[in-house]
């Protein structure tokens, strides 16, 4: 089915339970120390035609004040013919972002340091703990675990312009690019050999890296709406590739158009943040 290119039908409201109501789209962006953020969700073909409610999740916000802050982007996205999806999304995200948050002055002492294997670690650690009050919720709700979950992805952005390390972290489906000198790079690592096999197959094992940024360089975090095709339609890539190649970065409305671009046979939630580097 070929879907129309803008939003269709509203989802149905509750008139008892409007705080529930979710956005076609959300938007965001900012600048700090020698980068500029954009991110994106947008409800996907499918949900708009149908109806239905986007399900991805995304959450944007900086820990701390001065060159010791942290940005953290976090984005969620889960299977459209799970019950709780959208719920699971934003919980794991919230959970994870509190925490986080609360452990802003040793995350952001680890990435100036450059200790990697502390961040792995102990972003794990926050991770699995998120993934289990999802466990938990779902057994709440009567609900089987693969109908109450989301692939995760984090970025954790040091706000201090002489720090350039970027780190990105997550489980489940979902992926990371690079754009470097025109070309893509596809940065998403498979699960740690060293980790024992996910309990949770959606879960995917969790992935961890952490690299120095050079300047000119696009890092794309992505929900599994926008990776998959950024994967297997090499069309999708080129475009963008294309549209970034400005020294400039796109404002807020040419960003959304950018994630916006349709392929034939992709029709989900697309959420995404994209990262220019000075």
């Amino acid at each position: 089915m070929t879907y129309a290119a803008e939003p269709g039908s509203l989802p149905v409201a509750d008139p008892a339970d409007l705080d529930r109501q979710i956005p076609d789209t959300v938007l965001e962006g900012a600048r700090h120390g020698t980068y500029t953020l954009r991110a994106a969700s947008v409800r996907g073909d499918s949900a708009r035609y149908r109806g239905e409610a986007r399900r991805d999740f995304l959450l944007t916000a900086r820990f701390g004040t001065g060159d010791d802050a942290l940005v953290l982007v976090a984005l969620a996205g889960g299977d459209r013919a799970a019950p709780g999806a959208r719920e699971a999304a934003a919980e794991v995200c919230h959970g994870v972002a509190s925490a986080i948050g609360r452990s802003q002055e040793r995350l952001a002492a680890d990435i100036r340091s450059g200790r990697r294997d502390a961040l792995r670690s102990g972003l794990q650690r926050l991770t699995d703990r998120g993934y289990g009050r999802l466990r938990a919720r779902a057994a709440e709700l009567g609900l089987a675990e693969e109908d109450y979950t989301a692939g995760l992805r984090g970025l954790l952005l040091p706000v201090d312009p002489q720090c350039r390390t970027r780190v990105c972290f997550g489980t489940g489906a979902g992926g990371l690019f690079r754009l470097r000198a025109g070309q893509w790079q596809d940065l998403e690592p498979g699960p740690d050999p060293r980790e024992p096999a996910a309990e949770d197959p959606a879960d995917g094992g969790f992935r961890f890296r952490a690299s120095v940024a050079r300047p000119g360089d696009t890092l794309l975090l992505c929900s599994g709406g926008l990776a998959d095709p950024m994967r297997e339609e090499a069309l999708l890539p080129a475009a963008l590739a294309a549209r970034w190649a400005e020294p400039e970065p796109p404002g807020l409305a040419a960003f959304l158009a950018d994630t916006q671009l349709r392929v034939k046979g992709y029709a989900d939630d697309r959420t995404a943040a994209a990262v220019w580097e000075a």
